[in-house]
């Protein structure tokens, strides 16, 4: 079973995704067999009961054993397979008490995510090994899709309403999200990264925010946070104008910009931390207000890492 699940599926990051493969690979089976049975049933009638001169073919009317054969064992095989489905189905919409709950918010094109303690990340999230979680999901603008090979689950995400879906994890590593609905342009972008921790791993996240900005300069981290946190699908760092999306970061430190109210402003630190945080407050000439607040999705170290990174775009 193992070597099947392998070579036809992708690796089994949970409980809940094995199962399924097991009920799959079940189903796999059963139809490869009985169409093995019924194509070399028909290939052995036809060789069987051909025309051949001088022979005829007995006239047979009925057999009560054979009739009775074909329709009780398939019955009961249809119901073993409903019952199993029905109760992976149940299985995997009602989640544990204990679970860890994890609010998720689609918006084009990024996925946030909001621990109970009020931690808050972007196109990440970090969840403990053998734990149960549960993800309790809405969007604020289109219909997008919370898809996670490797667990074996996907829920629609609805604006206007909460849907959840969850898994226990057990196999530590980096496991990959992306939206199964087309949402718009930035639709293949719109991804994010969970990581199973083991417990202390997991801890130490929560208390220090990860150690990959300790061992890299400060553009470097900015650089990485700019293709992690959803900044590239909106901004380029080339000079070009990205279609609806929002300003180029190439040269735009220590330049006056233009904004739609016909003011001028310095994009110094502090403009941009504040285009970072509230990005409303100052609409730069020509563009749409679409870009939404990264209020408390980011640690003062990761502003400063973007600020860096969008310094180190000046020439």
């Amino acid at each position: 079973m193992n070597w099947m699940r392998s070579l036809m599926l992708p690796m089994a990051g949970s409980v809940h995704a094995r199962e399924m493969d097991n009920f799959y690979i079940f189903l796999v089976l059963l139809t490869t067999f009985f169409f093995v049975l019924v194509a070399g049933l028909t290939v052995w009638s036809v060789v069987r009961y051909r025309r051949r001169p001088g022979v005829i073919t007995p006239h047979i009317t009925d057999n009560m054993g054979l009739e009775l054969t074909w329709s009780v064992i398939p019955l009961l095989i249809l119901m073993g397979v409903f019952f199993w489905g029905v109760r992976g189905f149940l299985g995997a919409t009602v989640a544990p008490g204990n679970s860890l709950e994890i609010t998720v918010t689609a918006k084009q094109w990024v996925w946030s995510f909001e621990y109970p303690d009020g931690t808050r990340t972007v196109n990440e999230v970090h969840v403990p090994v053998g734990k149960p979680v549960r993800f309790v999901m809405g969007s604020q603008d289109v219909l997008h899709s919370f898809f996670v090979p490797t667990m074996r689950v996907k829920q629609d995400v609805v604006p206007g309403r909460y849907t959840d879906v969850w898994f226990t994890p057990d196999v530590e590593g980096l496991h990959r999200v992306a939206c199964a609905e087309y949402c718009g342009k930035g639709h293949s972008d719109m991804a994010a990264k969970i990581y199973v921790d083991s417990q202390e791993k997991y801890q130490h996240w929560l208390e220090e925010g990860g150690d990959e900005w300790k061992s890299i300069s400060p553009v470097a981290f900015g650089k990485l946070l700019y293709e992690s946190k959803g900044c590239s699908t909106c901004h380029t760092v080339d000079g070009s104008r990205m279609a609806g999306g929002g300003p180029s970061w190439k040269g735009v430190f220590g330049r006056m910009e233009m904004m739609s109210d016909h003011k001028q402003y310095l994009a110094d630190e502090n403009y941009i931390r504040e285009s970072i945080l509230n990005p409303q407050a100052k609409i730069v000439m020509g563009y749409e207000p679409i870009m939404p607040t990264y209020q408390g999705l980011l640690r003062d170290r990761e502003l400063n890492a973007l600020i860096a990174y969008i310094k180190s775009l000046r020439n």
